[in-house]
């Protein structure tokens, strides 16, 4: 499925990359290095995951500015859990490692079979597991006094401890996401009918169209 406006996702990504400095910086609640670190560890992580998305897109088709705005999420999805334990040159590592990840999932996944039009879980959930991991790995207790070291200081344990509380968290939402849908699909339905689907969902449930031409 095409993208509608190419220009609305650029800036969308943009005002998404800029309001993330808020997101990670600002939970340091404070004005001082935390913030600085974790600002600086942010902007690294998406520039580095979007640089390296552009470079896998181009050895493996061409590259695109929807790629290049896919990778930037992807880099602030995966310094999220990290940015406030690591040193920011880390994020470099850490920006390089969500694209070549995400991107390769997502060549993955049209052969599962599997109806994901947005690719959420291709770049926000393998991002946030490859961001939680990439945090016991790179973490310093340098940073900040509530941080450790990970696995390159000499702690690998912190590792271990990440990989529990993933499996942790994807063990409830796959739970409760199968219970939600079970209600969902047994009241209103999780899909609606291929001939709606074909026709375009702006029209078939919104009755308008968001852009004019045969764009849905």
């Amino acid at each position: 499925m095409e993208p509608g406006n190419i220009p609305m996702v650029a800036l969308g990504a943009g005002m998404l990359w800029f309001g993330w400095f808020g997101f990670n910086a600002g939970s340091a609640l404070t004005a001082g290095g935390l913030a600085s670190s974790a600002f600086v560890a942010t902007n690294l992580s998406a520039a580095t995951a979007a640089f390296v998305w552009m470079v896998l897109s181009w050895i493996y088709r061409r590259p695109s500015l929807l790629g290049v705005v896919t990778g930037g999420v992807a880099g602030l999805v995966a310094i999220t859990p990290a940015a406030g334990f690591i040193q920011p040159i880390m994020a470099i590592p850490i920006g390089a490692g969500v694209s070549l990840l995400c991107y390769h999932m997502m060549l993955w996944r049209p052969k599962t079979g599997i109806d994901e039009s947005l690719d959420v879980f291709a770049v926000h959930g393998m991002g946030g597991i490859w961001g939680a991991l990439a945090t016991g790995i790179f973490c310093s207790a340098a940073v900040s006094p509530n941080s450790k070291n990970g696995l390159i200081y000499g702690n690998p344990k912190q590792v271990l401890i990440q990989l529990v509380a993933v499996i942790s968290v994807a063990a409830f939402a796959f739970v409760m996401t199968w219970i939600l849908g079970k209600i969902v699909n047994s009241t209103i339905g999780l899909r609606v009918s291929p001939a709606e689907e074909s026709v375009g969902l702006d029209i078939s449930q919104h009755g308008e169209r968001a852009y004019g031409g045969n764009l849905r």
